[in-house]
């Protein structure tokens, strides 16, 4: 009583309601408690209903705010109780007024002949749950479908809902001598205040995409249905006029001047000391919340969830803000939301004001545990400064006006002012740059952007044209910047992300310089502009395991979906690959740690696939497949580069009679899943060749059908393919089942002269299968080339696994090298030098295909040391120079 005039005024009316305090403060509101009050007694009249629903408000508060001047009350229950209490008032309103109506004019019908009952949506903080002691409540009225009533007194949908709005609002509005259950607002309804009191599905769906305004986005994020029928229908139409598909970085100025509109409010209206709406308020701490889910709510459901603080934890989760920067603003809420009830408790009003008397003062520094009011104002301030500081971080306004730029207008300039200008910043061939400006300037693609897309794009010019200079080839790099901007042009989102992100400018000149294959890989996904925003995350090494965990529950956010969970693994690959991409170029992989890392990420997206083609899949006699995916080739040896495709094998375990056909359906299914071009791209192009009887064969095979066709018609090629394979994903029982057969078939001994036969004869087939008229060295397929130490690796695995069964070991060709030198099968120095030739020959390949070129193709001059190590490594094995057919 000493902290709410309010409360003292409630005991002192009803000395019955002290005494019923005493007895209940103990434990906390919760909604079936809300409820059984209401069950005591059914109203009969409107009235009644009224001051039912005031009595039980009247109790709800009491002993919530007992319980949080008593410390027994944390926030989240004094929001949680307030939030039940409305959806319990309303609702209870709502069916009563509902049942009122319809006694009259009958049940309204949807087109079907079904009853249809009002939905109310309840925004703000009522739809996150997190509604204040003395709010009004933000309420939109919805019904799914326009007709009419079934009554002797007709009335259409949209008049009976109308009527029972405008009732519902006086039940919980009205302020009679029992007091109010909740002011009630309607403003954020379609059209406002001007707009009709409810609106239908078709309506509202209406309004969403041809009046809405982009503040009404921000609002209907918190939008949440408190009550009625066809709630999901409703949520098919806020989600995506809330969440779009894809990024969309528009949303910072669209907030930036939403608050800005705030800030000038609370300067003309001098209201600097309103802790929600002045500097560092709740206000700007839900901004921040909110941007982040504007922007990235459509392509990640954890962010489509409403309460401000699982928001700031999840942005935190997600490495989009800082762990400090997220425990300071989740400080601060907390903080001025308990500092919110505590003015509100002094009178029961709707307030965030800081008092003006020294008496509220020193009350409300008490119940906020500080002995002055003095002491409580520094706390309060250092708060607010700390708020108003990250949000100049995050809201902080781009340099969009780029008319006081030395560059800009540079193209308008005569040639040699122009030239000169280029020139002065490190342009070799200033010509060729102003010409490759002017070409995009004056492009019938400019002329047909609207002139928002202009004008961002002319306000990027002048600062890409600096940090295009700082690199070591100026004019390639800004081509290919320039070749980005102009695929992007009409996209106005990528324009903007790189406008409120300067630095990604910089970030992505150091790419495009670097390599012209990194360049073309970012124009054909320009989404992933987006990973250009934090450098911390961009050169972090990947934790698999925790990447899986994270892409699992993410899918799960899309259940049902197949086509939105086909294009999330693609856009997961896509990041992961230019994540790997860019620190590949900064220096941060070798070529072999590379393609490690290529590798687990393909058999995580194989293993996702497999997980959601295998849920989808109908008939399934068993929990989990007993099913794996066996990797060859590259993926195999795990030598995956940028743009390698997959070579794969399915295999199952399984007797049950219909297993051949489950585990066909599932593997052709993996197949389209992964092969698909869908809007996102492919997934991986596949090579299913390598299995039993090859093309021809059939899609999967048990592993004892596998077993006998390696044993009994394999061709040698086949075996020798098999030195690189392992288990890749599935069930691991049928995976290291495939491991014992394949080290079986490796160690069995053979007839050296009749393999090395066979090895010669594939390798001349492969040879004439990819000529080389170019005149360069062929780092691959020429002689002397990395298929050359593949090969004899493979011949000399094949020949001695019999008697040394740790070459059937899949450790790659460096390490098999070593291993056949420590075994004296071959000189330790051709061995040394084979491996450093194959370890260079990859790593000059890697190079020169970030370099864009379709062959790895080099002077021979180049590689000499290395092709000539490679052929002394042939000569040595097969007694016969590279090139030639017979021993």
């Amino acid at each position: 009583m000493a902290f709410s005039r309010w409360a003292t005024g409630r005991l002192s009316a009803r000395p019955e309601l002290g005494l019923w305090l005493d007895e209940t403060r103990a434990h906390a509101w919760d909604r079936s408690e809300m409820l059984a009050f209401l069950a005591r007694e059914a109203p009969l009249t409107e009235d009644a209903l009224k001051h039912q629903l005031r009595d039980l408000r009247q109790r709800v508060m009491l002993r919530t705010f007992y319980r949080d001047l008593a410390g027994l009350a944390d926030l989240a229950e004094v929001t949680r109780v307030c939030s039940e209490l409305a959806e319990v008032a309303v609702t209870a309103a709502r069916d009563f007024l509902h049942a009122d109506l319809a006694s009259i004019h009958g049940e309204p019908l949807d087109s079907q002949g079904h009853g249809q009952r009002m939905i109310i949506v309840g925004m703000g903080k009522l739809g996150g749950l997190e509604l204040n002691v003395s709010s009004d409540i933000d309420l939109i009225f919805v019904y799914p479908e326009d007709g009419e009533t079934a009554g002797p007194r007709r009335l259409t949908n949209h008049e009976f809902f109308t009527r029972l709005g405008k009732r519902l609002n006086n039940v919980i509005g009205e302020a009679t001598m029992d007091g109010f259950v909740f002011r009630v607002d309607m403003r954020l309804r379609p059209y406002g205040d001007g707009g009709p009191l409810a609106s239908s599905f078709a309506m509202l769906e209406e309004y969403f995409y041809t009046q809405a305004r982009e503040w009404e986005r921000y609002a209907w994020i918190k939008g949440r249905a408190l009550c009625g029928d066809r709630i999901d229908e409703l949520e098919t139409l806020r989600k995506p006029f809330v969440f779009r598909k894809y990024l969309d970085f528009g949303a910072f100025s669209a907030m930036r001047e939403l608050h800005a509109q705030i800030r000038r409010e609370v300067a003309r209206k001098d209201m600097n000391d309103n802790i929600k709406l002045g500097p560092g308020g709740i206000r700007e701490i839900e901004f921040i919340a909110q941007v982040f889910q504007l922007i990235r709510g459509g392509s990640t459901p954890a962010l489509q969830v409403r309460p401000t603080r699982v928001i700031l934890h999840q942005l935190d989760a997600m490495g989009l803000m800082p762990e400090q920067a997220v425990n300071e603003l989740d400080q601060a809420y907390v903080f001025l939301r308990n500092l919110e009830h505590r003015l509100q408790y002094l009178d029961d009003a709707q307030t965030q004001n800081l008092p003006k008397n020294e008496d509220d003062r020193r009350k409300v520094a008490f119940a906020m545990g500080f002995t002055d009011w003095a002491a409580f104002m520094a706390r309060l301030n250092g708060l607010r400064k700390k708020v108003s500081g990250h949000f100049e971080q995050v809201f902080g306004a781009p340099q969009e006006d780029q008319s006081g730029h030395p560059l800009t207008g540079l193209c308008a300039l005569p040639d040699d002012v122009a030239e000169d200008k280029l020139e002065n910043l490190g342009y070799g061939n200033p010509q060729e740059a102003l010409h490759r400006l002017r070409g995009l300037l004056g492009s019938s693609r400019y002329a047909a952007l609207p002139s928002s897309n202009k004008s961002a794009l002319d306000s990027l010019l002048p600062p890409l044209i600096e940090v295009a200079a700082r690199q070591p080839n100026p004019e390639q790099t800004l081509s290919r910047i320039l070749d980005l901007l102009e695929s992007v042009s009409r996209r106005a989102p990528y324009l903007r992300l790189l406008r409120e992100y300067p630095q990604t400018l910089a970030q992505l000149a150091k790419l495009a310089s670097a390599s012209p294959w990194a360049a073309q890989y970012l124009t054909r996904q320009p989404l992933l502009l987006d990973e250009l925003l934090d450098v911390r995350t961009l050169m972090s090494a990947p934790d698999w395991t925790l990447k899986g965990d994270e892409l699992r529950q993410h899918l799960a956010g899309f259940e049902g979906d197949v086509e939105r969970q086909m294009d999330e693994l693609r856009h997961f690959k896509q990041s992961e690959t230019f994540r790997l991409l860019a620190q590949d170029l900064a220096g941060l992989w070798t070529v072999e740690r590379l393609s490690d890392q290529l590798s687990h990420l393909a058999d995580l997206l194989l293993a996702q696939t497999l997980n959601l083609v295998w849920q989808h899949l109908p008939k399934r006699h068993r929990e989990n497949p007993a099913f794996a995916v066996i990797a060859y080739g590259k993926l195999g040896g795990k030598e995956l580069g940028y743009a390698s495709d997959l070579d794969i094998v399915f295999l199952y375990d399984d007797a049950h009679p219909d297993a051949q056909d489950l585990y066909s359906r599932l593997a052709k299914r993996m197949n389209t899943w992964m092969s698909t071009l869908t809007p996102a791209g492919l997934l991986y192009e596949t090579d299913l060749r390598l299995r039993p009887d090859g093309a021809s064969g059939l899609l999967v095979s048990s592993v004892e059908a596998f077993e006998d066709y390696q044993f009994h018609q394999a061709w040698t090629w086949e075996h020798q393919a098999l030195t690189r394979a392992r288990f890749s994903c599935g069930s691991r029982d049928v995976g290291d089942q495939f491991e014992i057969v394949r080290r079986k078939v490796l160690c069995k001994p053979r007839d050296p002269d009749s393999l090395r036969a066979d090895v010669l004869e594939m390798r001349q087939k492969m040879r004439d299968g990819h000529p080389n008229p170019s005149g360069l060295f062929d780092l691959k397929h020429d002689p002397g080339g990395l298929v050359d130490v593949e090969f004899a690796v493979q011949y000399l695995v094949l020949a001695h696994a019999h008697a040394h069964t740790g070459l059937a070991a899949n450790i790659g060709n460096i390490a098999l090298l070593g291993e056949c030198a420590r075994l004296g099968l071959l000189p330790a120095e051709v061995a040394d030098a084979a491996a450093l030739a194959y370890r260079e020959l990859r790593r000059e390949q890697h190079r020169v295909k970030l370099q864009g070129n379709e062959f790895a193709r080099v002077p021979a001059d180049l590689v000499a040391p290395h092709d000539q190590a490679v052929q002394r490594l042939w000569q040595t094995v097969f007694d016969t120079p590279p090139g030639t057919g017979t021993p």
